[in-house]
This record gives structure tokens, C-alpha cells and sequence, in this order.
């Protein structure tokens, strides 16, 4: 099944998402992670489209979206909820479930929380977190900023999916045609004709004005959800400390709350093979379930 390409005026900025699935069908948002687009989703978007209609937008600043016109205010979690609501109004979304890969999760859990935007309290069904947490680990924090404001150009399209195939190691197993696609959905073309990963640059300000904003315990002690926390076995961002906590707090004190680890990926699992996809089922079925 192909997706349908639409765009969408929220928060004044036209966002970009791709739309998988029948229109009356219930709705998974797939949220990609930091310095990536929509077209992540791609795999796993495909698997659900013959029950769910997927929605996979490309947050401010990445993919075929607009650019902010103001880093410092719009590249942060808060803006990004707004965005959300937005998107969920324009679209007609009453409920969903969310699966959200790093940064992705973490606009889920503020979403579902409903502190920055209470006309989302409600409406997110279930919350599935790949390889993110309400606490990120320094180290990695660190690593991100060193590199996310700055990223690297080349003269071929075939060194930029080289230098992808390394950064993203972690994803775990891709096939050489997931790989090319992974380039081909996330690179622009600069001005000297070199191609680069394709995000505002300026995104990185989110770490160094918003240095705690990815710190939210306080959203996710508010969820009263079914939460999946998917963590790659070899992650340097969420720490088993972390996601012992999850199971012991908010959704997890609750009985809500459960962490899988996905072996062979860091951060993050690419959701895009068949024993990804049993997770994300079995999690979807019981949250329908719990509904």
C-alpha cells in the first residue's frame, strides 16, 4: 500500500505528514526521532495500514515542513504538542494510539499528559515509546548536541547513505534498499550542490535554551495509559535505571506501564522487521483491548 503526501497548516507553519490506511479506520501517529522525517515510519506504517490509518507527519524543521521562523520559542516539546493538537483537529482525530521513536516519544508523553496542550488530554489512547524515557542519559544528551547543529555535507548521495549506514548502526538490521530509501526521504541539496541531512540546522537550539526539556517525569507520572517502552539492549540513551523507575511510577505504578528490550539495536530499534512488528502488534491489541 503507497501513502498519500498531504500537508497541513498548524501552529501557522505547513507541516508535511504522509497518511497510510482507510480514512475511517482507527489512527496510529507515528512520530520519527530527532534529526529524521516521517519516511522512517515507512516500514511499519505499511505493516498497519490494513488495519489503521497512520498518520506520519515531519516535525518542524525536518523533511518537506516548514522551517521555524523563531528556533528559540518553536524548537522545543511545548511548540511541538501545539503542532499536535493542531494536527489532530485538522485531521478530525478524536482518539489515537502513538508510537514515537526518541524525540517522537517524548512529544507523545507531553501530548498524552495533556500540561501543554489539555485539548490533547484524552484523546491518545496508548503510548508506545521506542527507545525514549522520561529521562535521557547525560552522556547521550551531550553526544547529540556535539553533532545535531552541525551536520556534514557531501558531494554524492552515495557518501551522505554511507555516513548514514554509520551514525544509524544502532537501528539494527536494515536491507540495502531500506538504507537507500532511508537517504533518499532525508536528504536536501545546499546551495554549492552538496547534499546534507535534510533538518534545520537551528533545531539544535531545542538542548542549549531548553536544556531540560526532555526531562518530564511530571508529564509521565500524569499518564493513565497503556505505555510500552521499547528499549534497544545497547542504548546510550535510556538506562536500565531509567526504565526501572517507568515500572515503578505514573503508568507503571498504575499497572500500565511495560518495558521490552530489542535485541541487536542502540538507539533506536527502525521498527521495520517482523519481530518489531510482533511488538508493536501485541502492544496494540491489548491496548484496544484495554479500552
Amino acid at each position: 500500500m503507497s501513502p498519500q503526501s498531504r500537508y497541513a497548516t498548524c501552529a501557522g507553519y505547513e507541516i508535511h505528514y504522509t497518511e497510510w490506511g482507510a480514512g475511517d479506520a482507527p489512527v496510529v501517529i507515528a512520530w520519527h526521532g530527532l534529526a529524521r522525517t516521517g519516511r522512517d515510519m515507512d516500514d511499519l506504517a505499511a505493516h498497519l495500514a490494513g488495519r489503521y490509518r497512520v498518520i506520519c507527519p515531519d516535525t518542524l524543521g525536518r523533511g518537506l515542513s516548514q522551517w521555524s521562523r523563531n528556533p528559540v520559542q518553536d524548537y522545543r516539546l511545548a511548540f511541538y504538542a501545539r503542532l499536535a493538537a493542531d494536527l489532530f483537529d485538522q485531521l478530525g482525530i478524536a482518539q489515537a494510539h502513538w508510537i514515537g521513536t526518541s524525540m517522537g516519544g517524548a512529544i507523545g508523553t507531553v501530548c498524552a499528559a495533556g500540561l501543554f496542550e489539555p485539548r490533547l488530554h484524552g484523546r491518545i489512547r496508548s503510548l508506545l515509546l521506542n527507545d525514549n524515557a522520561p529521562r535521557l542519559a547525560d552522556a547521550a544528551l551531550e553526544r547529540i548536541k556535539s553533532y545535531a547543529g552541525q551536520p556534514p555535507a557531501f558531494d554524492t548521495v552515495a557518501e551522505l547513505e554511507a555516513f548514514f549506514r554509520q551514525v544509524y548502526q544502532p537501528y539494527g538490521w536494515l536491507s540495502d534498499a531500506q538504507w537507500r530509501r532511508l537517504t533518499e526521504t532525508s536528504t536536501r541539496r545546499l546551495p554549492d550542490g552538496r547534499v546534507t541531512p535534510h533538518y534545520d540546522p537551528a533545531m539544535v537550539q531545542q538542548f542549549t535554551h531548553h536544556e531540560n526539556d526532555y526531562l518530564i517525569w511530571d508529564h509521565y507520572d500524569r499518564l493513565d495509559i497503556p505505555v510500552l517502552c521499547l528499549r534497544g539492549a545497547d542504548s546510550d540513551l535510556v538506562l536500565p535505571e531509567t526504565v526501572a523507575e517507568m515500572l515503578t511510577r505514573g503508568p507503571g505504578a498504575r499497572g500500565l506501564a511495560q518495558v521490552i528490550e530489542v535485541p541487536g539495536c542502540g538507539h533506536a530499534p527502525a521498527l521495520n522487521v517482523p519481530a518489531h512488528y510482533a511488538l508493536v502488534d501485541a502492544f496494540l491489541a491489548r491496548a484496544e483491548q484495554a479500552v
